[in-house]
């Protein structure tokens, strides 16, 4: 007897093969009787029989395998919420990570970037980039702008940057919270290799990330406080949370929050005086 997740992956699949456009998989709309793909069709851009594929539609083909759960996913161009679907109706969990690299931001990201007004954030691929931020962040953590893109890196500014090091309450601490925090996300993401190069270079230049390094420790970023020491206004105590992007697993946002009233205002009037400063 089919189990109730194979009948449901058999029906989700039956349902996603009758709303395809056959003409965009290149196969003629003559002489169809039901709307989207035929069952052969599928099976032919999968590269399994449609016998085995018409008994997975019918709850009876058993278990199938990573592979051609894959391969259906690419045979029917779903999407990648869509693949992690099947898989999980298939298989009880998420597909392997598959990491690409990410192309830019949205308006709407930026918009609500530039709403938290006081909140230093910035949004970051699984590589630690920053690839967006807003003014506060650019105040009070680093200003992105005036760095070249590959050197808007969170870890090789900790590292190497001596302006963000003097800003960290106990650097030391906070190295190894990045650095254990970073080796969690870059697995993850299965972005093992899209890093060695610039872990490559931090072992070189830095004796300390590579002690760090070498210890294999992982952590979450998760949220907690953090104390900074700005040098045009002083120590500032904030605390920060790191959020997903929904529907872009190759980007989250790290958003700083003013733990006081006395932080904050401490935060407007640094942002006050630079935008005076640049008129």
């Amino acid at each position: 007897m089919p189990t109730e997740s194979q009948n449901l992956l058999g029906t989700y699949l039956r349902d996603r093969r009758a709303k395809l456009d056959p003409a965009t998989f290149g196969f003629s709309l003559n002489r169809r009787r039901t709307p989207g793909l035929r069952r052969e069709e599928v099976a032919q851009r999968a590269n399994v029989s449609a016998t085995w594929y018409t008994w997975l539609e019918q709850g009876r083909g058993g278990a199938p395998s990573a592979d051609v759960l894959d391969r259906i996913a690419r045979a029917m161009m779903l999407t990648d919420v869509e693949r992690e679907h099947i898989f999980l109706l298939g298989l009880g969990r998420p597909p392997e990570v598959r990491y690409e690299a990410g192309h830019g931001i949205t308006p709407r990201l930026q918009r609500i970037l530039d709403a938290l007004d006081v909140c230093p954030a910035f949004i970051k691929t699984p590589t630690w980039d920053v690839v967006a931020w807003n003014a506060a962040a650019a105040a009070v953590l680093t200003d992105y702008a005036r760095l070249a893109p590959e050197q808007r890196n969170i870890i090789r500014l900790i590292f190497r940057d001596s302006h963000v090091r003097a800003r960290q309450d106990n650097w030391s601490n906070v190295a190894r919270f990045v650095v254990a925090a970073f080796r969690a996300d870059v697995a993850r993401a299965g972005a093992t290799n899209a890093v060695q190069g610039l872990v490559d270079d931090l072992c070189r230049q830095s004796p300390e990330f590579a002690a760090m390094w070498r210890d294999n420790d992982v952590r979450a970023h998760g949220d907690g406080t953090k104390t900074l020491h700005h040098p045009a206004i002083g120590p500032l105590q904030m605390e920060y949370s790191a959020f997903a992007v929904d529907g872009r697993p190759d980007l989250g946002m790290v958003v700083y929050n003013p733990l006081t009233r006395a932080d904050a205002d401490k935060i407007r009037t640094l942002l006050k005086a630079q935008r005076k400063g640049s008129r």
